[in-house]
């Protein structure tokens, strides 16, 4: 009885401390997970296991995102899950997003996976018209999106209509032209046709930066208002803080870079913003909500760390990412290159099997017509043969005859009539029998001569016939010659040498050597990058020139008309901000107090 109650104790204490636990779901751009997590998790617990799980390192860039009251808000790491103002039912939703953009893509992001996943977002971004993007760059932005789904272009394979069910650009361009889907695949396909080589984590870096050259791209608007109550759009960004119109959201009235701003606060819905220089007085603007001042703040404290992150020196950790980021891009060019050395290699044996297909097959063709040459030939040369005989025996034959007349000519002269009249008949049968005997003397000469030309005719028929019967065989002996070559051939790809990835095989020992050839191939591809930047500057403006004359121009937005006329004063997001920054700090605050 004791040994019961003990057990059922042990039993009930050990249930006690299981911890108690919640399920969450987590969305990703492509992927959705669901965790078990404690109680006791904070926002960082999960955070990690998140990261871990996708196998992510630049953890700074990203967050867990959730809705409240239709405003968005962060998870904060050193906060518990479950005090965060979440839903009560389970799984508990939280959105793994990037909360700060980088200034350059391509120096900052180093892992793959960060890419892949700034990729994701950016082109969703896009395609919801969240971000601003003209219709030229759509499209080059579509192309570059199906190269990094479909690899390189094929046209026996990528076959008209093959992008029918892509959602590829935003629905604002597609009804601002008068230009049916085909017409749009048409233009994007010949862009991804010029794509060619370029692997998956390439074209995803391309596209973002083209992307990020956009007005739009990384900005995060809120609603406010100045001192005067005057209605503002505040946006926050990698580059600082930015004041608009409400009406128009590419082009900045007044920005602040991060490097001058000093301090930045908020009490209730007033948010106070101090500048570097402490003569100058500080600014402030009042938000909708508390919640989005909080928000705000979040924002201008993670971008402020990232942009002064940036003008120092990098971490060890981001050392390491990036040589291993250097010595991962070395192994898959070489990878590419020894793949595309193969399938070079591949492509013309198959030509050259192709090639000896095509003349095996053209003498063959050949041989049928030497052997069909020679049937007439022997054909020819019979019929020869034969008239040649029957010939012979006509002119045997005539010339029997003509011996025969020639007897009854002297027969008849020995038996003439002694009259006139008969002697007078008699002369004329004589003459006609001397005609005739002419007449058969000629034809037998004629026949005589005629039998010799078929003689001779047969002669060069046999001639023929032994000179087609060399060349057949001659056409024989070349086939069985190129047979084995082809049969050779055939067999030619499976011995070429597979690229094989051992660790004998490659080995990754960067010295100065290869520093300074990797140096090098780094300078060369910039030049090459500008001299395509130039080249795709062109193409972006005669496609824009192309479409031009199928627009719409009563379906423009206000952001259209906005693009179209910065873009014809040579303005864009980067000499705009540029141009504003250079004003003194004193005097953007006085402007942004009249506003």
């Amino acid at each position: 009885m004791a040994g019961a109650i003990a057990s059922r104790m042990s039993f009930s204490s050990l249930k006690r401390k299981q911890p108690k636990t919640f399920t969450v779901r987590i969305a990703t751009m492509d992927a959705e997970m669901e965790f078990s997590c404690e109680v006791k998790w904070k926002g960082k617990d999960l955070f990690d296991l998140v990261c871990r799980t996708l196998g992510l390192r630049e953890t700074w860039f990203f967050g867990l995102q959730y809705t409240i009251k239709d405003t968005v808000a962060w998870l904060k790491m050193d906060k518990k899950v479950l005090d965060h103002d979440v839903p009560t039912e389970e799984p508990k939703t939280f959105h793994f997003l990037a909360k700060f953009y980088p200034e350059n893509a391509e120096e900052e992001l180093v892992q793959e996976i960060t890419q892949h996943l700034f990729f994701l977002q950016v082109k969703k971004q896009i395609l919801d018209e969240k971000i601003f993007c003209p219709p030229e760059a759509s499209v080059l932005l579509a192309s570059y999106a199906v190269q990094a789904k479909y690899g390189d272009y094929d046209p026996n394979v990528h076959k008209r209509g093959f992008l029918a069910q892509e959602e590829l650009l935003p629905k604002r361009v597609i009804n601002l032209y008068q230009m049916t889907p085909e017409m749009w695949e048409e233009r994007i396909t010949a862009w991804y046709a010029e794509h060619r080589g370029r692997a998956r984590d390439e074209a995803e870096m391309e596209y973002l930066k083209i992307a990020q050259d956009l007005e739009m791209y990384g900005v995060n608007y809120f609603a406010i208002r100045n001192k005067k109550g005057t209605e503002l759009l505040l946006g926050v960004d990698a580059l600082g803080l930015h004041i608009y119109d409400p009406d128009n959201r590419l082009t900045p009235k007044i920005s602040f870079p991060w490097n001058e701003i000093r301090n930045i606060s908020y009490s209730d819905k007033e948010f106070t913003i101090k500048p570097l220089d402490k003569k100058i007085d500080v600014f402030k603007f009042n938000s909708s909500k508390l919640r989005v001042n909080k928000l705000i703040l979040q924002l201008c404290i993670g971008n402020h760390d990232l942009f002064m992150r940036r003008r120092k020196a990098d971490s060890l950790e981001v050392q390491q990412m990036k040589a291993q980021a250097r010595e991962e891009k070395a192994r898959k060019q070489m990878e590419r290159q020894c793949l595309a050395r193969e399938k070079q290699m591949r492509e013309e044996a198959e030509r050259t099997r192709d090639e000896l297909e095509r003349r095996l097959m053209q003498l063959k063709e050949e041989a049928t017509m030497a052997n069909e040459a020679l049937m007439r030939s022997e054909e020819t040369a019979d019929l020869l043969a034969e008239k040649a005989q029957i010939t012979e025996e006509e002119a045997k034959l005539l010339a029997q005859k003509a011996a025969e007349a020639e007897q009854e000519m002297q027969r008849i002269k020995a038996t003439a009539i002694r009259t006139e009249e008969e002697k007078r008949l008699m002369e004329q049968k004589v003459l006609e029998a001397e005609m005739l005997a002419l007449k058969m003397a000629e034809e037998s000469e004629r026949r005589a001569k005629e039998a010799d030309q078929l003689k001779q005719d047969l002669q060069e028929a046999r001639e023929s016939e032994r000179r087609a019967k060399q060349k057949l065989l001659e056409i024989t002996s070349k086939s069985s010659y190129t047979q084995s070559m082809n049969s050779s051939t055939t067999a030619l790809p499976t011995d070429l040498p597979s690229f094989n990835l051992i660790s004998e095989s490659l080995s990754f020992d960067f010295k100065d050597t290869d520093m300074k050839r990797l140096s090098m191939e780094i300078e060369k591809e910039k030049v090459e990058y500008m001299e395509k930047s130039k080249h795709l500057q062109e193409q972006l403006n005669e496609l824009k020139t192309e479409i031009e004359a199928l627009k719409l121009k009563e379906r423009e937005t206000a952001l259209d008309i906005l693009h179209n006329e910065n873009s014809s004063r040579g303005n864009s997001k980067h000499n705009t901000i540029k141009k504003l920054t250079l004003q003194s700090t004193k005097s953007r605050v006085a402007f942004f107090e009249e506003l």
